[in-house]
This record gives structure tokens, sequence and C-alpha cells, in this order.
């Protein structure tokens, strides 16, 4: 198994097929063919499945795959590492959805800007889940909620958030859980740090078992969320940051959550992890805030 064969194997998967690989790679087919054959019989089994016109990955395919994508990354990294050089290469971000859509925007395009050789890749979740990919290699780093206390991860800290409970525009003014009228909590799924907040924000001030929401209703976007706010289906946690990035008039209310909703954005990685286009996005977001 050769780290030549890796990086075809790589391209013939991103590619969807041989002849596009083989025009990116400025290989001719036949060349690209033959070490995908070399490496299956490396492996000892087909990694590949035609599907009419199309290569399809096998079980096998999909778990090399993974593995693939490691070795090649630690690759462009220790080179980077013994010789430095431009950032360039894949570079992989996860970060929580509100983040991506309020933070990243203009730091991102600057970013490409800057260092177009970077095939830089961003994809949203839930905090519990990007660090799982962080912590699985499956990410370079992601933007999570702190705090960050595990000593396998470099923590940034980035953004100071403030957490809003968010009302139906008609709800009385809340100053406490007490004060909250409807019985449904609005949230991302499990795993969402902000989504936390919020259930610890109702348990910690004394509420009443019979009086905290006893239902909680999962949305994945926080147009959605606010929408079903509006709409009086119940109440959620948001932040500020993406309250501000609505049209007015809202159809909602927002109320404070005090010291409760204090929370700060964290840029997350494993320590042993340092590529040059990392550190080149690291001091860009630390810059912009």
């Amino acid at each position: 198994m050769e780290l030549a064969e890796l990086e075809i194997f790589r391209t013939v998967v991103a590619e969807g097929g041989v002849t596009r690989a083989a025009e990116r790679l400025n290989r001719v087919q036949s060349n690209v063919t033959t070490r995908i054959k070399q490496l299956e019989e490396s492996v000892g089994v087909p990694l590949f499945v035609r599907d009419r016109r199309r290569l399809v990955l096998t079980a096998a395919g999909e778990a090399l795959l993974d593995y693939a994508e490691r070795i090649l990354d630690l690759v462009q990294e220790a080179r980077e590492v013994v010789a430095p050089q431009n950032p360039r290469g894949r570079l992989r971000i996860g970060s929580m959805e509100s983040t991506a859509a309020s933070r990243l925007p203009a730091p991102l395009a600057e970013f490409h800007q800057r260092w177009p050789e970077v095939r830089l890749e961003l994809s949203t979740g839930p905090t519990d889940v990007l660090i799982a990919g962080v912590r699985a290699c499956k990410l370079d780093a992601a933007l999570v909620a702190g705090p960050i206390d595990d000593p396998a991860f470099s923590a940034t800290p980035l953004y100071k958030e403030e957490l809003l409970l968010v009302t139906p525009r008609s709800h009385r003014r809340v100053r406490s859980p007490e004060d909250v009228m409807l019985d449904t909590l609005i949230v991302f799924e499990q795993g969402c740090a902000y989504r936390r907040h919020a259930e610890t924000w109702f348990a910690s001030h004394g509420r009443s078992r019979d009086l905290a929401p006893v239902r909680t209703l999962e949305l994945a976007s926080y147009h959605a969320i606010l929408a079903c706010v509006a709409a009086g289906a119940g109440v959620a946690v948001v932040p500020r940051s993406v309250i501000a990035m609505q049209m007015e008039p809202h159809g909602f209310a927002t109320h404070s959550l005090g010291r409760d909703g204090r929370v700060t954005t964290y840029l997350v990685s494993r320590r042993e992890r340092g590529s040059a286009a990392f550190l080149a996005l690291r001091a860009l977001l630390a810059a912009s805030v």
C-alpha cells in the first residue's frame, strides 16, 4: 500500500469515477485503473463495485477511505511541520449552526481570499457531535460551546455569547422560570450545549416539577425554532447573535437569563494536530473577535 495509491483512491471516490479522477490527477485513465487494482490486491478485497456507470464503494472501501484520508492528512501535516509552507490541502471544520450563521461568513470569506489553495470543508452539528468528530480525527477542529476541560484538546476562546429566552410576543415578562406560561421547550437534538443550558436554567432556579416544561419539540434550525415560538408553540433559548440576524418586526420577545446565559465559544482541536491551514484559520478567527 503506497501513498500514491491512497491519493488516487481518494480522488476516484471524490470525483465519482476514473475518468474525472485521471483528469484531476493529470494521469491517463489506464494508470489510475491499474493503481486501484494494485491497491485492491494489496488489501486483498474489492474496494469498488460498478453500479451501471458509477463506481460505488464496498464496505471495505468505506473503511479504507476513512483511514486513507487520515493518513494523507497526517502526511501533509508532517510535511508542513518539517518544511513550513503556505497553507494548502484540506481543512475540515465543524461548527454549531448559530456560530456558522452569525460569526463565520466574513472570516471564512477572507480565509478563502488569502489561501485559495486550502480546500475548506464546513459542517454543522451540536457540540457533543462536533467534539466526537474532533476526537475521532474526522474533523480537524470545531467551534463549540464551553467550557472545555478535556486535556486531549487545545481550546482557544473566541466568542462571548449571550443566550436569551425567546417567547411569543404576547407572553408576559419573564424574570425567572416561574414566569414561563408555556409547557413546551423548543430545542435542537440531544448533544446541543445550548439545550443543556436551557434545561439547567429551568432546573436550577427551584421551579417545581409540575411547572417546568413537560414537553420538548426538537427542530433542526433556528429559523424553524423562532417561527414556532412566534406561533405560540413554546419557548426556546437562542443566542443573541442569531436574534440580531432576524428581520424586524419579530413575532417573539426576548428575556435575559442573567449570568446563566453567558457562554463562550471555543475553537477546539486535538493537541497533536496543527497544520499550517489550521493555524492560519485560528489566527484569523482570533483576530476577528
